[in-house]
């Protein structure tokens, strides 16, 4: 009975040391980091297809030449941007989860054999510096995002307007964008067939939604990145005080032992001085 209460406690009090040990603000920064990041990429992929769709089939936007730079060639790089932008946070958030474990192991274990080298202030300072470049990166990715959202949000107003105003001379003009060159005339006007169709159509009211939700994504891993710069700066100040501590406390010690050595050498001088 009594082993299996030991046994139980000693399961209790690993558990209990294995949750102490987890750093919690930037597992918290991690998770929002993977949920932006997902969110951007995976609807901000499936609201460019929707782009692809509309354009073609709405407006009659014909895909130019392989080396053509069109609308589509740029669709297309973006979605491979996205690729790499999702490969590249999955390990970066790894990479910080790591240094988080590795500051939370040094603080807690100041006192013991554990010691703060130099390569790790530097990994830490890296990563702030590195952190604050991807906030400043992925604040671009919002402001960009939010153009598709301004344009799918006055497409959706001039659908909605042509209901409200019957008669109304409404057009869309995908040239005011830039996405076809000034050139060739793909107006799409109030009236015609097609134009209540793409109203009407789920690929419109659901690629819209789509950008926003790839907007919240981008907002949400920028709010990561602040967080991560708060943890990863407060980590780094904790661990330059640690170093003055260490310091101080190997000089302590030092000084110590030399008055310790010199009580030892005068109490021998005195005792052979007396025999």
């Amino acid at each position: 009975m009594l082993s299996h209460l030991s046994h139980q406690r000693g399961c209790l009090e690993c558990c209990i040391k294995c949750l102490g040990g987890i750093p919690y603000p930037s597992l918290i920064a991690t998770i929002l980091l993977y949920a932006g990041v997902a969110l951007f990429c995976g609807c901000g992929h499936e609201a460019l297809s929707g782009t692809v769709t509309i354009l073609q089939n709405y407006f009659e936007v014909v895909r130019g030449p392989v080396d053509a730079l069109d609308v589509f060639t740029m669709i297309d790089i973006i979605k491979y941007v996205i690729y790499g932008i999702a490969s590249a946070f999955f390990v970066y958030g790894i990479l910080l989860m790591v240094e988080g474990f590795f500051t939370s192991g040094a603080i807690k274990d100041l006192y013991g054999d554990f010691k703060i080298t130099t390569c790790g202030r530097c990994v830490s300072a890296w990563f702030i510096m590195l952190t604050y470049i991807f906030m400043l990166a992925w604040l671009g990715v919002t402001a960009f995002t939010s153009l598709p959202v301004f344009m799918y949000f006055n497409i959706w107003t001039i659908c909605q307007n042509t209901t409200v105003l019957e008669g109304a001379n409404l057009c869309l003009d995908p040239r005011q964008y830039g996405i076809v060159p000034i050139g060739e005339g793909k107006t799409l006007c109030a009236g015609s067939e097609k134009f209540y169709k793409m109203c009407e159509s789920n690929e419109l009211d659901m690629t819209f939604h789509l950008f926003v939700c790839a907007l919240a994504g981008a907002g949400a891993a920028v709010i990561a990145m602040i967080h991560y710069l708060m943890v990863l700066s407060a980590n780094w100040a904790y661990v330059k005080d640690a170093c003055r501590m260490q310091k101080y406390e190997d000089i302590k010690s030092k000084e110590e032992q030399e008055l310790h050595d010199i009580h030892s050498t005068r109490s021998k001088e005195r005792l052979n001085a007396y025999t």
